[in-house]
């Protein structure tokens, strides 16, 4: 399908979501990232940041489960150019990407999966939603496309925890 961006100047592609993959900040425990930092560390150009034209995650879940949104989109199962964010190299144009403030431990070095109460009440009912608005997605952790630890927990297993059928977990 070819959209019109907000832009009018820019006609691109857009794909059908494919998946919605959770990420952590790689920041230690109990301690709260703002949207202003996350664009520092994508938006930045290096050293400082990573030089990124977008953010990497639509959503950041806060320690007290707020949920705020960074990038603005139509909500509808269309990855349209303007939604696109840098969350995994290679599926950003098919994929929504959230995150959660946390995934180190206090020492800030150990990967650990940090959700507070909230952030996992929130989280789940984030996916469960999501899973609604577009029953063709499947769930998955940033560690099942990257060799890295983030989001910091199975989230295959946790998926099946919360009650999300197969179909929407993404197995490699």
């Amino acid at each position: 399908m070819i959209l019109l961006s907000p832009n009018p100047s820019i006609t691109t592609m857009s794909q059908n979501i494919k998946y919605l993959v959770i990420h952590c900040t790689a920041t230690r425990e109990f301690s709260e990232v703002t949207s202003d930092q996350i664009r520092h560390w994508h938006l930045d150009p290096p050293p400082a940041g990573r030089g990124w034209k977008q953010v990497g995650y639509t959503h950041l879940i806060h320690l007290n489960g707020s949920i705020e949104q960074l990038v603005p989109n139509n909500d509808d199962n269309i990855v349209d150019p303007w939604e696109i964010t840098n969350g995994v190299a290679g599926i950003n144009s098919v994929s929504v990407h959230i995150v959660y403030a946390g995934g180190l431990a206090a020492d800030g070095k150990k990967a650990k999966d940090t959700r507070t109460k909230a952030q996992v009440l929130a989280m789940r009912n984030f996916v469960l939603q999501f899973i609604l608005k577009h029953p063709e997605v499947k769930v998955a952790g940033h560690y099942q496309f990257a060799p890295k630890a983030c989001p910091s927990f199975d989230v295959t297993f946790w998926c099946r925890l919360i009650g999300i059928k197969s179909q929407n977990i993404y197995v490699p």
